[in-house]
């Protein structure tokens, strides 16, 4: 219900005093001009905490659904002091009260306020049943019915049980749950219930399309069937995976005459036209990669609402869709993405597109250091400059393009700043170039670099260019900023000049990465490193790189501190029975009260139903590299005979991986055996064709470690030729151990191990997928038996039958084990 009063009143009878010194501070900041908050209400109904979102011009600035939070409060002020709402105001408030959210208008000095529209009051805590939505996993409960082959386990309703009080009580827990325990039932019983129940949004994030896809078609709507009343739950993907009308409207004026009626471009307008949603993955012909991103979605050139195409935005129609859903499903990119977009300094527009949340459940957890580390990781390579130029200006036989072109035919523009443009682009290319090849000189035969002060004299000659290629992508900024400063206040106000200002902000930061590379050595936080990549055409390039040392911090304020309640879960996060490793690289502090850690075992019968074999007498892979490869591809040969097929074979390296599978594939096919590969087809396809034919063999290595369900006879096997401990010499794992050991601690203990077991357990957890299977697993790693280590990987495993001896002894085994 929106409420309206006529007149201001003091500000502090509604916002309390830190809320109006934050705000004053931001106003001033703002030279006062608007400024967007957020506010939320304490006991007593003043505002107590802001968030500032977004600033503005002096008469505009953006509302911002992804922050509407029922019981909020938006908060702008206007420069004016005349505090009656305009009738946009009044048009953000109408929206805004549709999600149960007020508006208040102040002055700049926060002294008066403006009441535009009361906030709907959140409504007392309906606490969950703990035990009565356990009960519904239980023999004879509401899901008993609606599942075939149904089977009370007791882990998953202890699971459920105690996601339930955690939901009523609010904290963080960290569920290993075991192969087989259930735990999306678990975690979606109580967080449904708790979802409807308190009306309060729950996201649930995953590591892999697989389970979003799961929990999305599957599994949510078939525990959502037994509550009575009907659930929303959306899925929502990274906006690339969207269609911008504005970009394909711009690249079909670009192509000009080129385009034809069956070209990708017109084909895309006309599935548009014709109520098409967006989405890519609806689209039903394909659309090669370099059309596609000519035309999605992208937050560093989202105008969002200046966009003249805003009231059809596919991606503000995914959020509008997503602001009234109880649960959203998500992965762990864009999760991170959205939280990196909120934690920007508030500008132009929005780009996040989830909306707030109190509840979140992290599936998968076991990958979200590595998933943050990525998202947060800045890079910039040529084919990233381009198109952060070609987003300022670009010149085609088709005419002229880019947002300085946009700028030129504006009314009142009376000075041609393209004058001169096309040497200043040049300028940044060459520069560019020369940067990249004294890189590529740096770096030699090896992957990547990471610069560190032992490199100080020998990256001197990559400084010089690094620096004039920082004052190259400046001076085009600044000519962007004077061109907008020339610009008459009449058409401040248009699309062009906020896409110009984002264009030039983009190339700002790109300065800006490439000065602290230039100036590494002054910033111990942050790992600046080098990486040579290819193309699709396979043309060589550099990747310049800046990563946080560590991710920990900005997780426990981004997520730990700021949600309500966090559940984490993944068949492996404990190493050898604690989870003090992976909670501290991801930011949870075990001393805070409202912290658990729970452990929910395996219901299959591992004991009985899995064979653990170790060689002791295999060569040591790190000491004899070169007879350890001999002895890896007969071993692996000999095994897959003895198993008749039916094996995943897992490695460390495409090097090893090549050798084994070429070793192999003459003598297996010759038993009608198929050998399949890694990188012969795409990954899903690979996983068909593997589960289709039982007695095929897929040799494989990082990815399908994990995410890898065959259960049945055709997954009888596992092979883990070594074990998978991380490449040392990968930049930010070399940086993170160097740091530990500066603490006087000892990085092999803490990060080398605890890492490879979680990665090891994921790799042993493809073998029993049912409670039926039955399997070996063969790790052809001496260390396993040998090093002071090994028992800590051993004890992580669940418990089952153990055979220390040599390769004829495991292969005589095998064959006994799995037709026995």
């Amino acid at each position: 219900m929106v409420t309206w009063e006529s007149s201001g009143q003091a500000a502090a009878s509604r916002l309390g005093a830190k809320a109006r010194e934050e705000l004053r501070k931001a106003i001033a900041l703002n030279r006062n001009r608007e400024v967007f908050a957020v506010g939320s209400l304490d006991g007593s109904g003043l505002v107590s905490e802001i968030e500032i979102v977004a600033r503005g011009t002096e008469d505009k600035v953006p509302a911002l659904e992804a922050y509407f939070e029922k019981g909020g409060i938006l908060i702008h002020n206007h420069p004016s002091g005349f505090l009656h709402p305009s009738e946009a105001d009044v048009d953000i408030a109408a929206e805004a009260g549709s999600y149960g959210v007020g508006s208040y208008i102040v002055d700049n000095e926060v002294e008066e306020v403006y009441i535009v529209a009361e906030p709907a009051r959140r409504k007392a805590i309906r606490t969950l049943d703990e035990e009565g939505l356990a009960g519904a996993l239980d023999a004879g409960g509401k899901l008993s019915e609606k599942l075939d082959s149904f089977e009370p386990r007791p882990s998953q309703i202890a699971m459920a049980r105690d996601v339930a009080g955690l939901f009523n009580r609010g904290g963080i827990l960290a569920a290993e749950a075991g192969t087989g325990v259930g735990k999306s039932f678990a975690y979606l019983v109580p967080a449904l219930a708790w979802a409807q129940g308190n009306e309060e949004r729950v996201i649930v994030s995953t590591a892999t399309i697989n389970l979003q896809d799961q929990l999305f078609s599957k599994d949510i709507p078939l525990v959502s069937s037994a509550f009575k009343r009907k659930l929303k739950a959306v899925l929502v993907k990274g906006r690339s995976n969207y269609l911008c009308k504005r970009r394909l409207a711009e690249a079909i004026e670009e192509e000009g005459l080129l385009v034809d009626e069956e070209s990708p471009l017109s084909r895309l307008l006309a599935w548009d036209k014709a109520g098409g949603s967006g989405d890519r993955a609806e689209l039903s012909f394909r659309v090669d990669d370099a059309s596609w991103a000519k035309v999605c979605s992208e937050a560093d050139s989202c105008l969002s609402l200046r966009c003249p195409q805003r009231e059809a935005c596919h991606v503000i129609a995914v959020r509008r869709n997503a602001a009234d859903a109880q649960v959203i499903v998500v992965n762990h990119h864009l999760l991170f993405a959205d939280i990196a977009a909120r934690r920007k300094a508030a500008g132009l527009e929005q780009t996040s597109i989830l909306p707030a949340y109190s509840a979140l459940i992290l599936d998968e957890a076991h990958v979200i250091e590595s998933s943050a580390t990525s998202l947060f990781t800045e890079s910039l390579t040529r084919p990233s400059l381009l198109k952060k130029l070609s987003r300022l200006w670009r010149r085609t036989r088709g005419g002229q393009f880019g947002v300085f072109a946009k700028l030129a035919a504006l009314p009142g523009s009376t000075q041609d700043w393209t004058d001169g443009l096309d040497e200043e682009v040049r300028i940044v290319q060459s520069t560019f170039a020369e940067l990249e090849a004294g890189a590529l000189r740096l770096i030699g035969t090896e992957g990547s670099l990471r610069l560190t002060t032992a490199l100080a004299d020998t990256v001197q000659a990559f400084r010089e260019p690094a620096g004039r290629l920082q004052r190259a992508l400046l001076a085009l900024t600044k000519r962007a900023a004077d061109c907008i400063a020339s610009l008459p206040d009449s058409v401040l106000q248009e699309p062009s000049v906020y896409e110009t200002r984002i264009a030039s902000r983009s190339l700002g930061e790109a300065a800006d990465l490439i000065a602290r590379l230039k100036d590494f050595e002054s910033d111990l936080a942050t790992v600046y490193w080098l990486e040579k990549t290819r193309s699709s055409q396979r043309e060589i390039f550099v990747s310049f790189n800046a990563t946080p040392l560590e991710v920990a911090g900005l997780l426990q304020k981004s997520v730990f501190e700021k949600v309500r309640t966090v559940v984490c879960t993944s068949a492996t996060l404990a190493v050898g029975g604690s989870f003090d490793f992976w909670m501290k690289r991801v930011g949870i502090d075990k001393g805070r009260e409202d912290v658990e850690t729970k452990s929910y075992p395996s219901p299959f019968p591992f004991s009985t139903n899995a064979l653990l074999a170790i060689d002791p007498e295999a060569p040591h892979p790190q000491k004899a590299k070169e007879r350890y490869k001999e002895y890896l591809g007969g071993a692996v040969l000999d095994l897959l005979m003895a198993s008749r097929g039916r094996a995943l074979v897992l490695f460390t390296s495409y090097d090893l991986l090549g050798h084994c599978y070429e070793v192999a594939k003459p003598a297996l096919e010759k038993q009608g055996i198929t050998c399949l590969r890694q990188g012969m087809d795409d990954r899903s396809r690979l996983l068909t064709l593997f589960r289709n034919d039982i007695s095929s063999v897929l040799f494989a290595t990082d990815s399908f470690w994990e995410g890898v369900d065959a259960p049945g006879e055709t997954l009888s096997m596992v092979v883990i030729a070594k074990l998978p401990f991380k490449v040392p010499s990968d930049p930010i794992q070399q940086a993170r151990a160097e740091a530990v050991e500066a603490r006087g601690g000892n990085a092999f203990v803490e990060i080398s191990v605890p890492e490879a077991i979680i990665k090891f357990k994921q790799g042993f957890g493809r073998l029993i997928r049912h409670s039926e299977d039955r399997g070996v697993a063969v790790v052809l790693d001496q260390r396993l038996a040998s090093s002071s280590y090994g028992s800590l990987f051993i004890e992580s495993l669940p418990h089952c039958r153990l055979l220390v001896d040599s390769l004829s002894i495991i292969e005589k085994e095998v064959k006994h084990f799995l037709d026995d």
